[in-house]
């Protein structure tokens, strides 16, 4: 039953009885990150979802830094949190017009320069000619650049035409601004016909040499889409174990020395294996060794695991925060429930589908099962006030 707007109680039974909640936080430090501008792109991968564009303002990041720097944990005196980095984007980095204004707030609010992943914003590379060349004097080195296919099927991976013309263009910029291009590529059935068509692309490019002439490799690797968000929708293109063979060999040994693994197991192998593990909990997430949250424009607050429903914690502005870091360390929300007190053994014997050839890692499959019990039990579950199918 429901405690707080947005949470439930979820029993916590387990094969060998009542289960501990969700140990306390452990560390003093998080990070949290507002979706202040949103993003120009509505991608079929993307594990954020496609949520809507509306825009926050200084105010708002310095007032949602301000609640979490000053929380003090009931029973005791001082702040909880001794480290709260802000960020005034989860999705596309600087996609906010203002974003140079954004990035200098970021740091006076941190105390250093922000941290960027060597990600930038495709959509602005190719229509802010400046753009390039302040993140390289702001300290960017690499620029992550994700490829979908060639321009039919790019565009419709990123639900936007010309997204794979700006694609080409921020490769370009990237370059001649002085940051080394990495091209990550999706791998789905759609894309299998075109990886041949990409790598001439990239030797027509001279990609290798011109990043090469810049101090380092030109990274290009493939990997399939994580089964969340977006991305739980495109599972009807996720290849097999046999079409690998239509991989080129030069493209396999790039990706797995990049990823550091394999590109994956046929889904019956790994049943097999999950299915027979002793249960161990937690199944699928785990505890986050770097936790922090996702605050929406709505100011829903979730933790830096997922944004599916069954993860949100509450609202900022009608939740304490006490009430929203108490979700988490209770394991409150449904997947936070899954997450901690169903082992992937459990999850394995009841949806995994032993005969599947399809193409995943370990971690992808267990999270594909997590969905599928949660939006199983979701359908006569309220999450926030309201039944889950009347969700915008």
């Amino acid at each position: 039953m429901p405690d707080v707007e947005g949470n439930a109680h979820w029993p916590r039974e387990a094969a060998g009885g009542i289960m501990p909640p969700m140990p306390p936080l452990r560390s003093r430090r998080t990070w949290i990150a507002l979706d202040m501008a949103g993003c120009p792109n509505r991608c079929r991968h993307c594990w954020l979802g496609a949520l809507p564009n509306q825009r926050l303002y200084d105010k708002d990041l310095r007032w949602a830094v301000e609640l979490f720097r000053d929380w003090v944990r009931p029973g005791e005196h001082a702040p909880f949190f001794q480290c709260v980095e802000a960020m005034t984007w989860w999705r596309e980095p600087d996609y906010a017009p203002d974003y140079r204004y954004l990035w200098e707030l970021e740091r006076d609010l941190n105390g250093h320069a922000p941290m960027r992943f060597e990600l930038l914003s495709i959509w602005r590379l190719a229509r802010d000619e400046s753009y390039a060349s302040w993140a390289r004097e702001v300290g960017t080195t690499g620029c992550q650049i994700t490829v979908f296919g060639m321009e039919e099927t790019h565009d419709w991976f990123v639900r936007r035409r010309g997204a794979f013309r700006d694609a080409l263009l921020a490769t370009e910029r990237v370059l001649a601004a002085g940051i080394r291009p990495r091209w990550q590529l999706f791998l789905t059935t759609r894309i299998l016909p075109e990886l041949g068509k990409l790598l001439d692309l990239a030797q027509q490019m001279r990609l290798y040499e011109r990043t090469e002439a810049l101090g380092g490799e030109f990274q290009i690797f493939l990997h399939t889409p994580g089964p969340e968000g977006e991305a739980w929708h495109i599972e009807h293109l996720r290849p097999s174990v046999e079409d690998l063979a239509r991989v080129p060999a030069e493209l396999v040994v790039s990706s797995q020395r990049y990823l550091g693994r394999s590109l994956g197991e046929a889904e019956g192998d790994l049943v097999a294996q999950l299915a027979e593990e002793e249960p161990s909990l937690p199944s699928v997430y785990g505890y986050p060794g770097n936790l922090g949250f996702y605050i929406t424009s709505q100011c829903d607050v979730y933790p830096s695991i997922g944004l599916e429903p069954w993860w949100r914690l509450g609202n900022l502005r009608r939740d304490t925060l006490e009430t929203i870091i108490g979700s988490f360390e209770e394991d409150r929300t449904l997947g936070l429930h899954v997450d901690y007190h169903v082992s992937a053994a459990e999850l394995a014997r009841r949806y995994g589908r032993r005969g599947s050839r399809l193409l995943y890692d370990a971690g992808d499959l267990k999270a594909r099962w997590l969905h599928l019990w949660c939006e199983q039990d979701s359908d006569s579950v309220c999450l926030d006030g309201r039944d889950v199918e009347e969700r915008p």
